[in-house]
């Protein structure tokens, strides 16, 4: 049975919500190995009552032919959708980076090592006991994350999604991984894996060493685990831009969200807002760099 989700259209400012508008819509998200087939995702009908459909990560040349099927279309964003082939290695994904990179990532992990007594203290979870103990520690990171103030996506705190995690630890299909500095955890990242493919879905820093580049380094250091473990097969960077994915990225598609709604006034009237909310923020953006403009627009961003 198609399930519809009361669903929230975000009004946005970089990672800030200024408000949202919800509508009923049935989900069509695409995993990793969905837009890698570039096979037409099949849109399930639609119940009674739903607005529409949110396609994410539809590769963009499979977009007329999935758009036929709304009354409204509305392009909610365009990016790339990265991953990391698991099976080329560690010493040959590392050549694979730019120059600057690799030298700035060495940089950090050995000014992170000198300052827990010269060794990177780097801790990765994989059963169901371990990923128990990871969830406590990392909740403590996450609870002092922008992804979390901001956005509410910080890792979870749920009794449900903890067992969904320890599940999937039993079953030898999840990754965690903390940071510490002193004895003290100040990067976290989480990742379950699917079919080979392991997604990038819980991230955060304590932001007291954001100046150090802690998820950058946790990250380089959990692709020495990943590399080494033959089950994992890609890393898939899920949806949105960001120069951290390009960099550690071996490939990408690029992609679209899309929202498709029934043709009524209240949708039209959502999707003309949208419009000129979208409109407005591409002219600030374009303007941030006048003195007062570009102020107002960073502590907006910031709250």
């Amino acid at each position: 049975m198609t399930q519809v989700q009361p669903w929230p259209i975000r009004f946005q400012i970089g990672a800030r919500t200024l408000f949202s508008v919800r509508r009923r819509l049935v989900r069509v998200p695409m995993e990793l190995h969905d837009v890698l087939a570039g096979e037409v995702p099949v849109l399930p009908p639609l119940p009674k009552g739903a607005d529409g459909w949110s396609v994410t990560s539809l590769p963009e040349p499979l977009t007329p032919a999935v758009v036929a099927a709304a009354g409204i279309v509305f392009v909610r964003q365009r990016y790339t959708r990265y991953h990391t082939d698991l099976t080329i290695g560690f010493d040959a994904w590392f050549a694979g980076l730019s120059g600057n990179a690799r030298s700035s990532l060495k940089r950090k992990r050995k000014k992170l090592a000198e300052v827990n007594e010269g060794a990177l203290d780097v801790r990765t979870y994989r059963t169901a006991q371990e990923l128990a103990e990871f969830h406590g520690l990392a909740r403590r990171v996450a609870e002092r994350t922008y992804q979390e103030k901001l956005m509410g996506a910080g890792l979870p705190a749920d009794v449900p999604f903890r067992a969904v995690m320890q599940g999937k630890g039993a079953r030898g299909e999840a990754f965690g991984w903390l940071l510490f500095v002193g004895g003290s955890p100040i990067a976290y990242l989480y990742c379950p894996m699917t079919g080979g493919d392991v997604r990038y879905d819980y991230v955060g820093h304590d932001p007291s060493w954001g100046e150090w580049s802690p998820g950058s380094v946790l990250h380089m250091e959990a692709f020495r685990t990943l590399f080494a473990e033959p089950t994992a097969l890609r890393f898939d960077f899920t949806e949105g831009e960001g120069q951290h994915k390009r960099q550690f990225a071996t490939g990408g598609t690029a992609c679209v969200d899309l929202l498709l709604l029934r043709d009524s006034r209240a949708n039209r009237a959502v999707v003309r807002a949208l419009q000129a909310f979208d409109g407005v923020i591409e002219r600030v953006k374009r303007a941030r760099d006048w003195p007062v403009v570009g102020s107002v627009v960073a502590r907006v961003r910031r709250g």
